[in-house]
């Protein structure tokens, strides 16, 4: 290729790239979105519905969904990975289920602020499950990220109490699910997966329906339909997204989530976030943009 050619060629790919980039950026923050509506609606529910029951209704209307492409491809239901899809399953069960709890008790904003502490937790349990080495730098993130988990929680204050336990809970299992995925490796298909975590999720909170059965209402039916169709179309929108562009780059604008637990919080169920709760989400939300920052620095010098 000649000089002229291999000017003409760099700012087209430089363009490419901030293209996929955007499209990327886009992606997720729609994704997020859309799990804060349905956070919304989650606690809505919860309000008259045991969390067991908002939880199978979920599952239920996501399977629902996914049972013609499981029919037109019956591949999609195989795995080469049988335990770490069951072990994933349950994770990204309990984590729903002590989220929506968390719902119930406490402020969207709060729940939501206190459930960004699973990036923290990712890097502290990536040693011993993943065999990774995580610098000091890094541990030091960790570390002030939880002094932020601690700014809103305020333990002893009164403000938030043991109910915040549910949410931290719920980021500790969640933290394990995504863990368990980086063990898979891609093995499976995100559909396959997605069908695994909805079927064993579905399964196991079925088996405690019994025990919480409360009949719902038509207009909660149509609720619950709603939440399995935000869940699947925000993960799909957030799979998509981390398929066009790198996570590091992405991770940040998860944080998004934050902006519309707020606004969800406020104009839904008229609650305005403390300003200690603002303090520690700000806390919380710049060490795991840190984090990310540095495993793409640490990718870099490993290339």
């Amino acid at each position: 290729m000649d000089n002229a050619s291999a000017t003409s060629a760099v700012p087209t790919q430089s363009r490419s790239d901030g293209e996929r980039n955007l499209a990327a950026i886009g992606l997720v923050l729609l994704a997020v979105a859309l799990f804060s509506a349905m956070d919304a609606m989650s606690k809505i529910l919860a309000s008259e519905y045991d969390p067991i029951e908002v939880v199978w209704g979920r599952y239920l209307a996501i399977l629902a969904m996914l049972a013609p492409a499981a029919l037109r491809k019956p591949r999609l239901l195989l795995t080469s990975q049988p335990m770490l899809q069951a072990v994933r399953g349950v994770c990204v069960m309990a984590s729903a289920l002590l989220f929506i709890a968390g719902l119930a008790r406490l402020p969207i904003a709060d729940a939501t602020a206190i459930g960004f502490a699973s990036p923290l937790l990712v890097t502290a349990f990536s040693i011993p499950l993943l065999g990774e080495q995580v610098g000091v730098r890094r541990w030091s993130a960790v570390g002030i990220g939880f002094l932020g988990v601690l700014i809103v929680v305020r333990p002893g204050s009164g403000a938030v109490g043991s109910a915040a336990l549910l949410p931290l809970s719920s980021a500790v299992c969640w933290a394990m699910s995504l863990v368990v995925t980086r063990r898979m490796r891609g093995a499976d298909a995100p559909l396959t997966t997605l069908i695994y975590s909805s079927a064993i999720g579905f399964v196991l909170s079925g088996l405690a329906l019994p025990l919480v059965w409360h009949a719902p209402t038509l207009s909660a039916w149509v609720m619950l339909a709603a939440m399995g169709v935000l869940s699947a179309a925000g993960q799909y929108l957030l799979i998509a997204g981390l398929s066009r562009g790198d996570a590091s780059l992405l991770a940040p604008f998860t944080y998004s989530q934050i902006v519309w637990a707020t606004l969800t919080g406020y104009f839904v169920f008229a609650t305005v976030p403390s300003s200690w709760t603002w303090c520690g989400a700000a806390v919380i939300v710049a060490s795991g943009i840190y984090i990310a920052h540095r495993e793409r620095v640490r990718r870099g010098e490993a290339r």
